[in-house]
């Protein structure tokens, strides 16, 4: 598919997509979050790849949402539109998502990083949820996953008074993996992932289900969810491939069923 706002790639088994607009810093549109989800959805269908990287430039992964497309705009409108619901889409693709972050990652941006399933951040990163200098708060999901990651204190901080978090902040707060120089960050993350795409498919889906799901149940119900995909794995071939490769010392030739 031809994309005017993306650019993507593939670099072996890792589906690359670059966000492209850096005049703007990357900022959100309907457009862009439009062109983000057929892509991250394209990879998601394709077999050979077994994750995928999402990435903006050294200055700014995303600089937020465009407020030039809002700033008029009604309820009604803003409902219709249905800009805020493509972070949706981005949150149900089942193969893991690795955020490469450097410079500017705010309001939005921020919200589609942490909807992403890890994040490699550059030593310049920044993070923020600026919405309140705007008189909105956040929308797409920054108050809810913000505080599970990050803690009551900081995320209210971070809504109500616009705080900005370093890289090594993040890091400290559990909201990022790690930290890496600028110039290493996207090779960091596309490396990530192609070690992660190296692991048997199956459990891949299932074990990235199972630790969002844990954010949405209890204790208790999670842990049966838990067991019961521990042992539906034993219906797969890789499941016996991978304990065989184990016990021969070798290699598991992963077939994905």
């Amino acid at each position: 598919m031809a994309y005017s706002m993306i650019v993507t790639e593939e670099r072996g088994q890792v589906g690359l997509i670059r966000i492209n607009r850096p005049k703007a810093l990357n900022a959100l549109n309907h457009d862009v979050m439009t062109e983000i989800c057929q892509a991250l959805e394209e990879f998601d269908e394709r077999q050979e790849i077994g994750s995928i990287v999402l990435t903006g430039d050294e200055r700014a992964f995303a600089a937020g949402a465009d407020i030039k497309e809002m700033v008029e705009s009604n309820p009604v409108e803003m409902l219709e539109r249905e800009t805020i619901e493509l972070w949706d889409r981005v949150a149900v693709i089942k193969k893991p998502i690795i955020a490469a972050v450097s410079g500017w990652c705010l309001g939005g941006g921020n919200e589609l990083a942490m909807t992403c399933d890890m994040i490699v951040a550059s030593e310049n990163a920044k993070f923020g949820q600026p919405e309140i200098n705007l008189g909105v708060i956040p929308g797409a999901g920054g108050t809810q996953r913000l505080t599970r990651a990050v803690g009551k204190a900081v995320a209210m901080e971070m809504v109500l008074n616009n705080r900005h978090l370093t890289a090594s902040e993040a890091l400290g707060l559990g909201l990022i993996n790690r930290v890496v120089p600028t110039e290493r960050c996207l090779e960091e993350a596309l490396e990530l992932g192609a070690e992660i795409a190296a692991r048997a498919p199956l459990a891949l889906r299932i074990g990235k289900q199972m630790v969002n799901q844990a954010f949405e149940t209890s204790l208790k119900e999670g842990i049966a969810d838990e067991r019961r995909s521990f042992y539906l794995l034993f219906s797969s071939e890789d499941q016996k491939e991978g304990m065989r490769a184990f016990s021969e010392k070798r290699e598991p030739d992963w077939k994905g069923r």
